[in-house]
């Protein structure tokens, strides 16, 4: 993968922008609903998220008091359409302990540890992996990370960029490194065309540095895409890369994951 062209990268970029524009992610009005939504939606579709988050702003819980004095019982009842509800509850109360016993509650002395140890410390929780970290650095934190999923390595494997061996870790610093070597004209974030899947929330307006605003965009461009094309049967026809497959990709595509 070192070899891999960082013009690629880019290239794949400015496709996305050209044909989707800004995505508006991450739809949420405050950093811990960033939180709660990363937790929230593993394994399970955001609509479903969006239902469980729903009921925890009726119930005007989606805070951290909130979690922090909602008995178990009825944290589940509230998450319950994220699926894996018990669990989810669990894993937000242990974040909430977490949070109070590291930082005395304080997001804004969470978010100021450097990365790689607030990192670190995210994913020594319970139930949290890498994307899950990663995904609450980048949009609850404007700490400069990308976040790989599913749709990140399914696009970069059938385009011929990694192998299926290639590690989260891996994925992460091929795009991290095509990105932040880039001048600044080449990654320019395009207005005209724009088809913006959400609408603007307070969190997806945010200021946050160049480096991180593009790795939000591109991160937001790939489930995009992958949602729209890139599915376990791949439709390639009116995707924004397909100029970029060759004619023996493009005949593998349905045996491809």
């Amino acid at each position: 993968m070192d070899r891999v062209p960082a013009s690629s990268i880019h290239s794949y970029y400015r496709a996305f922008l050209q044909r989707w524009g800004r995505q508006n992610w991450w739809p949420a009005q405050s950093r811990f609903e960033v939180i709660v939504g990363a937790y929230l939606t593993q394994n399970t579709s955001w609509a479903n998220v969006e239902k469980a988050m729903a009921n925890l702003r009726c119930a005007r819980l989606l805070h951290i008091k909130g979690i922090r004095e909602t008995p178990q019982a009825e944290l589940e009842k509230l998450v319950r359409p994220s699926g894996y509800f018990r669990q989810k509850a669990q894993r937000l109360k242990a974040f909430i302990s977490f949070l109070d016993a590291s930082y005395n509650g304080s997001l804004d002395r969470m978010f100021a540890q450097p990365t790689e140890k607030l990192r670190s410390e995210l994913l020594a929780l319970n139930g949290v992996g890498p994307e899950t970290a990663d995904s609450i650095l980048l949009y609850a934190g404007n700490h400069a990370v990308f976040v790989v999923d599913a749709y990140t390595r399914r696009i970069l494997e059938r385009h011929g960029i990694i192998t299926p061996k290639a590690t989260y870790e891996e994925i992460q610093a091929l795009i991290e490194k095509a990105i932040s070597s880039a001048r600044p004209e080449a990654l320019r974030v395009l207005e005209a065309g724009a088809e913006p899947r959400h609408p603007i929330s307070r969190m997806s307006a945010m200021q946050r540095s160049p480096i991180a605003q593009h790795y939000n965009e591109l991160h937001a461009l790939i489930v995009k895409t992958g949602h729209e094309f890139c599915r376990s049967t791949p439709r390639c026809e009116g995707c924004p890369l397909h100029l970029f497959l060759t004619k023996q990709q493009t005949r593998k595509q349905p045996n491809l994951r």
